[in-house]
């Protein structure tokens, strides 16, 4: 089974994606391109029983510039997805 997630868009700071194939649990981190870190804020954690859907997740003010994706982590914590990359000016 493969997972995907999809960035959609970046509108007003929140950030807009689809997901396919992520189970409950999963979590949806934005991790910085540059430096491979993992930020700890936001986490979005994947709740619908369904294994399709959309998420919004909107930025804290301590999200500097730079380019970024969106990692899914499975309920183990280990990476099933990771979107294309996107700039946050």
């Amino acid at each position: 089974m493969n997972s995907v997630i999809n960035f959609i868009e970046l509108d007003n700071r929140v950030i807009s994606a689809t997901y396919r194939n992520l189970m409950v649990r999963a979590k949806v981190v934005l991790v910085e391109l540059a430096s491979g870190v993992q930020l700890s804020n936001p986490v979005t954690t994947i709740s619908s029983p369904l294994p399709v859907g959309s998420l919004r997740i909107r930025l804290p003010d301590s999200v500097k510039a730079g380019t970024y994706y969106l990692m899914a982590l499975n309920a183990h914590g280990m990476p099933a997805a990771r979107s294309a990359d996107f700039r946050i000016d």
